[in-house]
């Protein structure tokens, strides 16, 4: 008898999974869904104390200034709210940012997180604000300037320059982007040959305009038109300059004078000013295992196409005290 009920009472729950009786899950399932919905509501119906990002909107004069690094868009900070607000914050749902207003931006700056409570108070809406837990917020800005630069090629990969003129089509772009990055540029830009450009039934090719980060120009492409013309080259001996040499130290360079192949094109010979041509040595580039530095120029002068420095790197040497 007692394994007779027993097999009765397996029968009993096996039975709702047969054909005919699904529809007993399907109703458990949907009681299992309204409780979990109506515990859900209830959740979201209470108070809670908890730590949350809330978002941040800069303000300043982006007509003249242009952050050079990723302003801060969330700060942390301890909040009391219903469910409801708490979840529609985590979603981002209808959430108005937090103003941060910069009214000098000029450089870097850091804003303090308990100065930022005003406009999170104003901002948080059906949210309290307990307290601003981020330290500090910083920044760091600089001038929007624009500059029209007209195009040249750029030498070869060995420096040389290249063989033939170019004709761009536009002849200048705009570049608009941090004073920073564009007033160290020379008084033109410089166009890269893609290795597969694209080009045109007309000989022309289609190169693409790309400048540095944060920089915009006014137009993404230029068409360039390549003639065949005469390279003319010339040595002469440059003395380097020496760069954030430790100033009360008495290093030298050997050799002190390196021979430099400019690199022009005939007609402008008469342009030509030689004495712009400048190389210096960079002490931070510094090779501690062979006491050697790679020697760089100084931006070129507009008539010269390319310039080459056979023997570029030198040695650095204890002597008497050089020109700093």
């Amino acid at each position: 008898m007692p394994l007779d009920t027993a097999r009765s009472l397996a029968r009993w729950f096996v039975r709702p999974l047969s054909e005919p009786e699904r529809s007993f899950w399907r109703v458990v399932t949907a009681c299992f869904l309204a409780a979990v919905i109506l515990w859900l509501l209830n959740a979201l119906n209470k108070t809670y104390t908890t730590r949350v990002s809330y978002p941040l909107e800069w303000r300043f004069d982006d007509t003249s200034y242009i952050p050079v690094r990723p302003l801060p868009g969330r700060v942390d900070v301890q909040v009391t709210g219903r469910g409801w607000k708490l979840l529609r914050n985590t979603l981002g749902l209808d959430i108005r940012p937090a103003e941060v207003i910069v009214r000098r931006p000029g450089g870097s700056g850091v804003v303090a997180g308990n100065t930022l409570k005003p406009g999170l108070i104003g901002a948080m809406d059906g949210l309290q604000l307990n307290a601003v837990l981020t330290d500090s917020v910083y920044f760091e800005f600089d001038r929007l300037i624009t500059r029209e630069l007209p195009l040249r090629l750029s030498p070869g990969a060995d420096g040389k320059a290249l063989p033939f003129a170019a004709r761009f089509e536009p002849a200048t772009v705009t570049f608009r982007g941090p004073a920073s990055t564009l007033n160290v540029w020379p008084n033109y830009y410089q166009v890269h040959l893609p290795k597969a450009p694209a080009g045109r039934s007309d000989g022309t090719i289609i190169v693409p305009i790309g400048g540095p980060a944060l920089v915009q120009t006014n137009v993404q492409q230029v068409q360039v038109k390549l003639q065949p013309r005469e390279v003319l080259t010339r040595q002469i001996t440059v003395t380097p300059t020496l760069h954030h040499f430790p100033p009360d130290s008495s290093l030298r360079l050997q050799p002190a004078q390196v021979t430099v192949a400019v690199e022009y094109f005939p007609e402008d010979s008469t342009r030509l000013d030689l004495s712009q041509v400048q190389v210096f040595a960079d002490y931070r580039q510094l090779r501690p295992q062979d006491s050697t530095v790679q020697l760089l120029f100084r931006p070129l002068p507009y008539t010269v196409r390319a310039a080459r420095i056979p023997a570029s790197v030198v040695r650095v040497l204890p002597g008497r005290a050089a020109n700093n």
